[in-house]
């Protein structure tokens, strides 16, 4: 089954991609929950007019992640946890902790666009990535401290 996706999918592909799908998960997630229309043929017209028509502000909205980027860039951004004798965490760090370090240092983020290459269990360093546009992801290292 081919699906023009109205928005990003994880694993799937970005807003306005053509990609085939198995038609159960088509027909029964990704267009009720709007995610996706049927790709006929004048709906292929009406996305490649849009795209030719974004592709100037596309442009900028890259530009815009690229400065988020280089504004993170190696900074090591430190989340606090209770952290047992051992330096087992108590609970989980989670991907919002990380959204609001990176707020408190003037960056706004969408906490579902970070996710952590290694999930954090004991206190130290670790790295996350945030998916900033299709062509730009960052890398953020953070570190996990007892609190």
């Amino acid at each position: 089954m081919e699906i023009i996706l109205k928005d990003d999918v994880k694993g799937l592909g970005y807003k306005n991609d053509l990609v085939t799908v198995k038609s159960g998960y088509g027909r029964n997630y990704l267009l009720p929950q709007g995610l996706a229309m049927l790709a006929d043929k004048s709906a292929k017209k009406i996305v490649a007019e849009n795209v030719r028509q974004a592709a100037h502000k596309a442009e900028k909205v890259k530009a815009d992640a690229q400065a988020v980027a280089d504004q993170i860039g190696a900074q090591v951004f430190e989340l606090p946890a209770k952290v047992g004798e051992t330096g087992k965490i108590f609970g989980r760090v989670t991907t919002l902790q990380l959204a609001d370090a990176l707020k408190s240092k003037g960056i706004e983020v969408d906490r579902k666009r970070l996710s952590f290459d290694q999930e954090p269990t004991a206190a130290g360093d670790y790295t996350a990535t945030l998916n900033l546009h299709k062509e730009v992801k960052q890398t953020i290292n953070f570190r996990v401290v007892a609190a």
